[in-house]
């Protein structure tokens, strides 16, 4: 069971609609690598993010903008003899993209994507405060390259 590239990109982003999570991949101050999960939301070639103001996190993507993003799903455990150890394998449909993040200051702006990332877990719109929207970062990557595959699928 060979890894198969995705070409569709109806199908890539099925899969990255369908990831409640996904993996950001960043390099800190000692180029050394820093991965962290995140709840998103996506739209035209551009993913969506929150997070607090401060922190490792927010430093180093203000420094080193260039990201690597993850997502993985329908992952299933596959084997041809289940007394084989070596032919077990997993199959699974992945993502990956890579781009720069870019911070999103604008107020309004704010908002509209805060709303987005709620709707994609909770299929409904909130109100926020202005101190809520000031002390929440918001930052997005447009997509530069992107890839996908799949095995057993």
């Amino acid at each position: 069971m060979n890894s198969k590239v995705i070409s569709k990109q109806s199908e890539i982003e099925e899969i990255i609609n369908l990831s409640e999570v996904c993996y950001m991949a960043m390099i800190d101050e000692q180029n050394l690598p820093y991965n962290l999960p995140f709840n998103f939301a996506y739209e035209d070639n551009v993913l969506y993010f929150h997070s607090a103001p401060f922190g490792k996190k927010i430093d180093i993507l203000k420094s080193k903008p260039e990201v690597s993003i993850v997502f993985s799903i329908a992952h299933e455990l596959h084997h041809h003899d289940t007394e084989v150890g070596c032919s077990y394998s997993m199959k699974f449909k992945s993502v990956l993209v890579s781009g720069k993040v870019e911070f999103i200051e604008d107020i309004d702006q704010k908002t509209l994507w805060m709303n987005k990332i709620m709707q994609k877990y909770t299929k409904r719109d909130f109100t926020y405060s202005m101190p809520a929207i000031k002390n929440v970062a918001c930052f997005r990557v447009v997509i530069e390259k992107i890839s996908g595959k799949k095995r057993g699928y």
